[in-house]
């Protein structure tokens, strides 16, 4: 690393290149940002798959329907949002093991409450939506991943739309229209894959603060968790907006 109160920068060592220095740092911090994402791309996917586990094994076993005919449905649908919270405001505190531990549990009350799609949409629709999904994250990932260009200004205007989704599916709650419902769903498959392109760049740049820190584990699974609720919501949305009902 560079000494910045070196009084003599040009100075290198026995036999080195000075030239040497930047190419061997800027190949280092590549390989250890690569390594990085690698692991949020692992955790993510795999808690996608553990979810995914646990929807339909869930759904099949028929204790899904009976549990869902009772109150016992709100605490599976809010589970996950509490696990959220957790680790969003505990993360300071927690150890990385827990913040592991409360990604996996996370993903298993995620499942839970996604195995209510198996009784209203087909097994095929859901099937193809998903691999949809699959197929338009890595794209707009990629995307986020690559580009030169700033996307923070579009991050915050994403996630205003998010607020303005939220308050827009609450109202459709109340005075259920068909024509709002077809609108949200568009417009919440078009806001998370705008926040899959700029979560990636975001946690691309967040690396540089948190490579060789105590944090670097924690900011892994909470990157992951970032990328699973963009891909999860952006799934849901979708299969809202094309899927094929029983």
């Amino acid at each position: 690393m560079a000494n910045w109160n070196d009084p003599q920068p040009s100075r290198t060592g026995f036999g080195a290149s000075p030239s040497l220095f930047p190419t061997a740092q800027a190949a280092n911090y590549d390989l250890g940002l690569r390594r990085y994402m690698l692991s949020i791309y692992n955790y993510m996917a795999s808690g996608v798959l553990l979810s995914g586990i646990v929807a339909l094994l869930f759904a099949s076993s028929g204790a899904a329907a009976a549990v869902f005919a009772t109150p016992l449905r709100w605490l599976i649908a809010l589970a996950p949002l509490g696990f959220v919270m957790a680790m969003s405001f505990g993360l300071n505190k927690m150890q990385t093991s827990t913040v592991k531990t409360l990604f996996w549990c996370f993903s298993v009350a995620m499942g839970l409450s996604l195995s209510s799609i198996f009784f209203v949409y087909t097994g095929a629709s859901i099937a193809t939506t998903f691999f949809a999904t699959a197929a338009a994250f890595a794209g707009l990932s990629l995307v986020g991943y690559t580009t030169k260009k700033s996307l923070s200004g579009m991050g915050t205007f994403l996630i205003m739309g998010v607020w303005g989704l939220l308050a827009a599916m609450i109202i459709n709650m109340i005075w259920p229209s068909q024509g709002l419902g077809l609108v949200i769903s568009l417009l919440g498959v078009l806001i998370f894959a705008g926040l899959t392109a700029y979560d990636t760049q975001r946690l691309k740049e967040q690396y540089a603060y948190v490579a060789g820190s105590d944090m670097m584990g924690k900011a892994v699974v909470m990157g992951a968790l970032s990328l699973y609720l963009d891909f999860i919501n952006m799934f849901t949305f979708l299969l809202q907006f094309l899927g094929d009902r029983r």
